[in-house]
């Protein structure tokens, strides 16, 4: 028995050292998270984890995670609010209800009821009278910002491809993917707050295996999910210009694909200069 805990305890210990080799600016925290099973486990790590950002590992029987992550581009408050809009509460914020009674019946912990924190509260903060009157403005302009920093990364992503430009689609690619990263959750407002959680780890995926090649067909492969989770993003930010939602029927070997634009005028991404005016306009975003 005690070999086999032993055993154990090194393996954990080897997992740490790995995730410390890929997460840059490595964190390493504790933290207490409800849950039961197996299925638990996956959908805690699942909904925690961001490649070469953060690795998270549950322990079912003692409860505990171990939160390795790159503390210069994220916290510990992110990693337990996705955990928590994933369903699973934690010492410091409380899955929505509706999304508690969704877990399998045997992923459903016994909740203590003791709220220290909501997942749409923000950190409180003690300022001076003058401070209080300008905030909300800097706030507002802080969510604008970065998120239109990731909007106009993929347009200019967009038009790489536009252009069947792989290195500079490559390159935009790195750009979107800075941005992405760059995202402070806690400056969002509660729509894109849940919906950036649940499209993140796609985007970045895209990003980055559009960012790892030159090829333009490979790269437009990807540019057809990305566009999709960038539109279910942009449907609940508000943006000071309209954006064009467009559709080609013929990409996506027949399946059809979208793509957002700034301009109401086709220019479609997936043949470039074979099909440049294949499509048309389905949704105008305001």
């Amino acid at each position: 028995m005690k070999s086999i805990k032993l055993l154990m305890a090194i393996t954990l210990l080897l997992s740490i050292s790995t995730c410390f080799a890929e997460i840059k600016n490595a964190k390493v925290e504790t933290v207490h998270i409800y849950g039961n099973c197996s299925i638990c486990k996956k959908t805690i790590e699942s909904a925690a984890n961001v490649k070469d950002i953060v690795q998270v590992e549950w322990n079912k029987d003692t409860k505990m995670a171990f939160l390795t992550y790159d503390e210069k581009k994220t916290n510990q408050d992110e990693i337990l609010k996705r955990i928590g809009l994933a369903g699973y509460d934690s010492d410091k914020f409380l899955a929505p209800d509706n999304v508690y009674a969704k877990l399998e019946i045997c992923c459903q912990y016994e909740r203590t009821g003791k709220v220290v924190a909501k997942v749409e509260e923000l950190k409180a903060v003690s300022l001076d009278v003058e401070e209080k009157v300008v905030m909300p403005i800097l706030v507002t302009k802080t969510q604008g910002v970065q998120l239109k920093e990731v909007f106009d990364s993929y347009f200019a992503v967009k038009d790489a491809l536009v252009k069947t430009d792989g290195s500079l689609a490559a390159t935009k690619a790195v750009l979107l993917l800075n941005s992405i990263n760059a995202v402070k959750m806690e400056n969002l407002t509660k729509e894109e707050h849940v919906e950036w959680m649940k499209v993140m780890k796609d985007l970045i995926f895209d990003a980055e295996h559009i960012s790892e090649t030159k090829d333009a067909s490979h790269q437009r492969d990807h540019f057809t999910s990305l566009s999709k989770n960038m539109y279910s993003v942009m449907k609940v930010s508000k943006q000071e210009t309209p954006t064009y939602y467009q559709f080609c029927p013929m990409a996506n070997k027949g399946k059809g694909a979208n793509w957002l634009s700034k301009e109401n005028i086709v220019k479609n991404p997936y043949y470039g200069s074979k099909m440049l005016g294949c499509g048309k306009t389905v949704e105008t975003i305001n």
